[in-house]
């Protein structure tokens, strides 16, 4: 298995603290944010390397902080060629990039690299029946949803029915957390997605085109887990503010 930690964001909406740090090595309580998510992830032995995506801007920053961090798994930073927001490739775009350049067909655990969580990878990785999984997190109010988040609605069997992005009128208070597991069997699917000239940002687009091919399963971590999307520097300091406060 490998595990691709998408970090290539340009986050405008963090400027000015993202104008020359990428979002994921922000500081969080004193620790980079990746650093958070690379913990979740080096506890799944079944993961052999993991790839941080990211643009030619931060591949510099990106380098240095992997030379002087390790936890256990080989480390490999990749870079797209983009340089701004202009010319971005897109969540799924640099994804298809990063495994058509890396002859990658194998099972994919894939995080965003601006969210912490706090539930358990091998739970999460535990529901695998060959489907792929989505985590999804209960807000519990429609206002905390609505134009904010990928929304998901689930069938009786804990699979997919309906995925919106960002919608004015949610279905549910069920959203989309940005981690995602990808059995090989689908892995070259996301070339076809592309190809076929779907949407190549947010993940929600592909997950929603998935769910109507082969079906989806989503993983809903409990109220007693927290999560954070770094989006704003409201959630940002948000974050900082709970995360140092933690024994």
């Amino acid at each position: 298995m490998k595990a691709i930690v998408l970090a290539g964001g340009f986050a405008k909406r963090l400027w000015p603290l993202t104008m020359d740090t990428p979002k994921p090595l922000l500081p969080v309580a004193g620790k980079p944010m990746i650093e958070y998510i690379l913990e979740k992830i080096s506890c799944i032995d079944e993961i052999e390397k993991i790839f941080i995506s990211t643009n030619s801007k931060f591949e510099s920053h990106f380098n240095e902080w992997a030379s002087n961090f390790s936890n256990g798994k080989k480390i490999e930073v990749f870079a797209d060629k983009s340089t701004e927001e202009e010319n971005k490739l897109g969540a799924i775009g640099a994804l298809s990039h990063l495994l058509a350049e890396n002859d990658i067909d194998d099972d994919l655990l894939v995080v965003a690299g601006d969210n912490l969580f706090e539930f358990d990878m091998k739970d999460f990785l535990s529901e695998h029946d060959g489907s792929p999984i989505v985590a999804l997190y209960d807000m519990v109010h429609e206002d905390a949803v609505r134009h904010k988040y990928g929304v998901v609605m689930l069938d009786d069997s804990g699979s997919i029915k309906h995925f919106q992005e960002k919608p004015e009128n949610p279905m549910s208070t069920l959203i989309s957390t940005g981690c995602y597991f990808f059995p090989k069997r689908v892995v070259n699917m996301v070339h076809d997605y592309i190809g076929q000239g779907n949407n190549p940002d947010a993940p929600g687009f592909f997950i929603s085109w998935l769910s109507q091919q082969v079906g989806v399963k989503g993983f809903v971590f409990g109220q007693d887990k927290r999560w954070f999307d770094i989006g704003s520097i409201e959630s940002y300091n948000r974050a900082n503010e709970i995360y140092s406060s933690k024994d």
